[in-house]
């Protein structure tokens, strides 16, 4: 029988764990943490199939990333399982599909049901571990076990229509309703959980910004010798992957020139024009935790004037905004402050102190300056409804005030013109008296990005 160690790696494309502590005990205490809390049973559903498996055009291998909530209670990152919590029990019962050699013969290790010497609950913990042939059986009786109280729990969102858990929760509360039994969703109480780092996933979070620090150092004495988008975003992808655990956070942004004014820019595959600025967002995922980073560079090594300007407007707008990150205010009522600093600026050190003029390519706010970050780049509630959320300790936050539009000026006699997308992103975590920018070591100054591209 294997040990814990080489049973991790042995399955380790489909149980996300860290190598820095027991990820079986931090999984099984949050799976406590619900059972706790809950007055009925609860479903999580992790996602039902692999990426492109109905579609014959995109029969090919593609990553596969789990349902969040799923992936944080329980580390699997496979498609087909369910979790079923039960409070009155006190008991936690997972779903698997079965064992199948075949489909291991084609794509690697998975995660199996096996009536005996159960690799999963091994694994995760969990005892209680069957063929997702009996879900339904097991839910018919958790239906008549909880008649009484009327209702049980999902994870799904009111605000988000059509994705994976609506669909879930559509087809199951149609099943429910054969026993007078609703569906409530549980959303409220997993963020009250999951929105609080605990201290595994701040150490996760940690080294995941000193692998994405470390690659980024490594690009940039390579930048100016870069021909095209697609050459800075594969090195940059390479140096990631090479330090992190072995996976990006999301996919990487290469944004030249103009391309920067689309803010989820795609292709980075267009020729890199000397005299203009990179915009770059990227990160690395460590455990179930990511870095999320932007950072916006000279194309050249040095910004010209106008550039410097701009960016210096940006980079103090974020640390006006960060005067405001603390312990009991929320996203919404401080969300305003880096926009109002970037106008007043611009009209003080653009209009007025350089004779220019400029056109943003949106209006007051292009995006939101920030968002959590945990299991999800973007975590929280879909829609605008985290930036509720009052902040705690512990929670993880970006800091991401941008520019973009086209800009004119006069400086040192000379005029410049400019189409110019500009990001600088950090990620805080919230501390009992404020926060902390966990990512400070990566570069950011222009000062300090020029030394390091020379």
């Amino acid at each position: 029988m294997q040990t814990l160690k080489n049973l991790k790696k042995t399955y380790s494309q489909v149980f996300i764990s860290s190598p820095d502590y027991d990820s079986r005990a931090v999984y099984a205490r949050r799976r406590q943490f619900m059972l706790k809390n809950l007055d009925s049973f609860c479903i999580f559903a992790g996602m039902p199939r692999d990426p492109g498996s109905e579609e014959a055009f995109t029969e090919t291998w593609t990553r596969f990333v789990q349902e969040p909530s799923f992936l944080y209670l329980t580390g699997i990152n496979q498609a087909g399982c369910y979790l079923v919590l039960d409070p009155k029990s006190k008991s936690e019962t997972l779903f698997v599909p079965r064992k199948d050699p075949f489909k291991e013969f084609w794509v690697g290790k998975r995660l199996g049901y096996l009536e005996k010497d159960s690799d999963v609950a091994r694994l995760t913990g969990i005892r209680d571990v069957r063929p997702v042939e009996e879900f339904d059986a097991v839910l018919e009786k958790l239906c008549k076990k909880y008649a009484k109280t009327g209702f049980a729990y999902a994870l799904y969102f009111d605000t988000l229509q059509g994705d994976h858990n609506d669909r879930f929760y559509r087809k199951y509360r149609r099943f429910m309703s054969r026993f007078s039994m609703k569906l409530r969703s549980v959303a409220e109480l997993h963020w009250k959980d999951r929105l609080v780092l605990g201290p595994e996933r701040i150490a996760d979070a940690r080294v995941a910004q000193v692998a994405t620090d470390a690659a980024f150092r490594a690009v940039l004495p390579k930048v100016k010798r870069m021909q095209n988008e697609r050459e800075l975003y594969l090195t940059l992808n390479y140096e990631m992957q090479m330090r992190g655990d072995g996976d990006l956070a999301f996919p990487t942004i290469c944004a030249g020139g103009a391309n920067a004014c689309c803010l989820h820019y795609v292709k980075n595959d267009e020729q890199i024009n000397r005299n203009d600025l990179i915009l770059l967002d990227f990160g690395v995922r460590y455990g179930t935790l990511h870095s999320d980073i932007s950072r916006t560079i000279p194309a050249s090594g040095r910004f010209d004037p106008l550039q410097a300007m701009l960016y210096q407007i940006v980079l103090d707008s974020a640390r006006e905004y960060q005067k405001a990150v603390r312990p009991g205010v929320s996203l919404r009522e401080i969300g305003g402050i880096p926009w109002e600093y970037i106008m007043r600026e611009l009209d003080t050190r653009l209009v007025k102190g350089a004779r220019g003029k400029f056109k943003l390519l949106y209006d007051k706010r292009p995006h939101g300056v920030s968002h959590f970050i945990g299991e999800q780049i973007h975590e929280g509630a879909p829609g605008s409804r985290s930036l509720d959320s009052v902040l705690e300790p512990g929670m993880l936050i970006s800091c991401e005030p941008g520019l973009y539009g086209e800009f004119e000026a006069t400086i040192g006699g000379k005029r410049y013109r400019e189409k110019i997308g500009i990001r600088i992103e950090d990620d805080l975590l919230i501390t009992k008296n404020g926060f902390e920018n966990i990512s400070t070591a990566i570069p950011r100054e222009i000062k300090e990005i020029e030394r390091l591209m020379k």
